[in-house]
């Protein structure tokens, strides 16, 4: 459970991505280099699978709990999402480089999308930082650069680095949050078209909240156009008093409180989730209120023995962190069981 992900296919190894070869190459013209990226985007990244957990439905006595599984994304999360996106923003906008701070997942999503294109990638990462994706990262052909210091240090000097040799940033909280909401947002449209309607709740692992925040955007369009008939409630669960959006909802402040970055200790259970800021903290915090979901914390433990029940019911092997959602949701349903309807968690992981 604990070995991380990996690639859902065999489109790990880039060599064998046909589109590549065109996305490229710098001598073919940029609207030829475009097409092949977004005819990659459009077959591979995204519409990923929304099934029953009917093992886990009997045994918790939920009526129907679905689980999006963002693990047959190419490199195994929905960071693939916003990864692909901004490379192709980067490319129509001639950006030679790209430049963000990483901790595993977002770095192999990126140099992977970076190693399609031939745009240069440079990764800042903690030095504490003991990822077993650093190697995946490298074989793309990205930079890393280790940083003294953590996650929000890293990201502060890749923006410095993005700014002083005009790079593209791709780091969160900056110029691309717009772009990355609508990238998730993608979520809520590919749970809608499996159900045709919004679910009743919506349960999202958060760290710096730009998933639930763009799911949340995602349904709030889909209700303004008609198409639903509610906006389900989102729940936003993380590591155990480290992170501060859950540790804002708990404590009812109206903004998204920064913790002590010196509580905040990294397991191999936690890792993907903690941090001290959470860079779209306050939208994912309005999201929760505004739909009036909540948050929760979910422990170690909790995760692991989740994430195996995943995969002992139902057969998806799953990132430990990523069932934080369900933890959070069979939670709520111990303590006041869910009247009939439909319930969906996001999970990252692999088969």
């Amino acid at each position: 459970l604990l070995d991380g992900l990996a690639a859902s296919s065999e489109l790990q190894n880039i060599e064998q991505v046909p589109q590549r070869l065109i996305a490229s190459d710098s001598r073919l013209s940029m609207l030829e280099r475009i097409e092949a990226l977004e005819e990659f985007i459009d077959s591979e990244i995204g519409d990923t699978e929304l099934v029953r957990l009917r093992h886990i439905e009997r045994e918790y006595g939920i009526r129907q709990l679905y689980l999006k599984y963002e693990g047959s994304n190419p490199t195994g999360t929905q960071k693939d999402r916003i990864s692909f996106r901004q490379i192709l923003d980067a490319l129509r906008r001639g950006y030679e480089v790209v430049t963000f701070a990483s901790c595993g997942n977002y770095g192999v999503s990126v140099a992977f999308a970076a190693a399609m294109t031939g745009v240069r990638c440079i990764v800042h990462m903690p030095a504490s930082s003991h990822s077993p994706r650093v190697n995946e990262i490298k074989s793309y052909g990205a930079e890393v650069v280790f940083v003294d210091g953590d996650y929000e240090q890293a990201v502060a000097e890749s923006s410095e680095l993005a700014i002083r040799e005009e790079f593209y940033d791709a780091n969160p909280g900056g110029e691309n949050t717009l772009l990355q909401l609508s990238a998730y947002a993608e979520i809520a449209e590919e749970i809608y078209d499996e159900l045709r309607d919004a679910p009743s709740h919506v349960a999202v692992p958060v760290s710096n909240g730009t998933t639930l925040a763009g799911i949340y955007r995602g349904f709030v369009r889909l209700h303004r156009r008609g198409k639903t008939s509610k906006i389900p409630k989102m729940i936003g669960s993380s590591s155990y008093g480290k992170n501060p959006i859950v540790y804002s909802y708990m404590k009812k402040s109206e903004t998204c409180v920064d913790l002590n970055a010196d509580s905040i200790k990294e397991t191999a259970v936690n890792e993907p989730l903690i941090n001290w800021h959470s860079f779209d903290g306050d939208m994912a915090l309005e999201a929760i209120r505004e739909s009036q979901g909540c948050a929760r914390h979910a422990s170690d433990r909790a995760m692991v023995r989740t994430a195996r029940l995943i995969r002992d019911k139902d057969g998806f092997q799953v990132l430990p962190a990523s069932s934080a959602g369900l933890c959070a949701l069979l939670d709520i349903h111990r303590e006041s069981a869910f009247p009939a309807d439909r319930y969906v968690v996001v999970v990252t992981g692999k088969k």
